[in-house]
């Protein structure tokens, strides 16, 4: 292993997500009852709506005999182990590759929560134009959103490396 420090300081970031995910989970299975019922917050765009989904993105493989949860656990565990070693092999300086990597594992490890308690991930936010309705998502789902998109456009616009002067 090296001795040059790595970018795993960035998994604070990831343990913030695992917390404000798991804590706005509570209060949406506390606070938005009954189940499907839009509790509006900027009406004509967002709905706290209380939804469950076994599957993953967009309700895929929701309909499964429950074999889904197993490979969405494993799923989650290979994809934050192969990340963690990113994360490990990253200079502690990159943080356009250590910040995006801590979100994704931060998402991930949050619905995988979900998935080992309840066999399915709490959903609550629920945005919306007139005709328009995006799935309903939660604060993993963002974490791992964001920090997928910002790794494609930190390394789409990445400038060229800079040379060091020894």
């Amino acid at each position: 292993m090296s001795s040059k420090p790595n970018a795993l300081i960035w998994l604070w970031l990831s343990a913030v997500v695992v917390a404000l995910d798991q804590l706005s989970k509570w209060w949406a299975t506390h606070a938005l009852q009954p189940m499907g019922v839009p509790h509006p917050v900027i009406p004509g765009f967002l709905n706290w709506t209380l939804a469950f989904n076994s599957g993953a993105a967009f309700s895929f493989l929701a309909g499964g005999s429950g074999w889904q949860r197993w490979f969405f656990v494993l799923l989650a565990l290979v994809v934050s182990a192969v990340l963690l070693t990113w994360l490990a092999r990253t200079p502690r300086r990159d943080w356009r590759t250590g910040m995006p990597l801590g979100l994704i594992i931060g998402g991930a490890l949050g619905n995988l929560v979900d998935r080992l308690h309840a066999s399915q991930v709490t959903d609550f936010i629920h945005v919306y134009f007139r005709d328009w309705n995006y799935p309903i998502f939660n604060l993993a789902d963002c974490g791992i959103t964001v920090g997928a998109v910002a790794l494609v456009v930190f390394g789409l616009f990445a400038g060229k490396p800079e040379k060091r002067v020894r």
